[in-house]
């Protein structure tokens, strides 16, 4: 079991269209994700406000992130936030196809 930064438990939960995270139970933070042509393309995260600064973000994405390379899924940050963890965490670079025009024009269809 993975811990925050002040050492409550967390757990990430896989859903049809995201990853959330919950500390003790509570639900706290999401991660959306969109399904297509082989790649799943991060379109926002978020973590309720009285829990930022905990490192939670950072749980959510990371096990999102190996979860959707273990799925056999390439990664597309769309979001802002999965964008800079990649920046940090090169051992991803190998799944990571750019945010192109088409993906783009695909999320504005949905």
């Amino acid at each position: 079991m993975t811990t925050d930064k002040t050492g409550a438990p967390t757990e990430v939960t896989a859903e049809s269209d995201r990853y959330t995270i919950s500390v003790d139970g509570k639900r706290v933070g999401l991660a959306e994700f969109a399904d297509r042509n082989g790649q799943r393309v991060f379109t926002h995260t978020e973590v309720d406000g009285e829990f930022e600064g905990r490192g939670l973000a950072t749980i959510l994405i990371g096990e999102a992130l190996q979860s959707t390379r273990d799925a056999g899924l390439r990664i597309v940050p769309v979001c802002k936030m999965v964008a800079s963890y990649l920046d940090k965490h090169e051992e991803f670079a190998d799944v990571v196809d750019p945010v192109s025009e088409d993906v783009r024009r695909w999320l504005a269809n949905r």
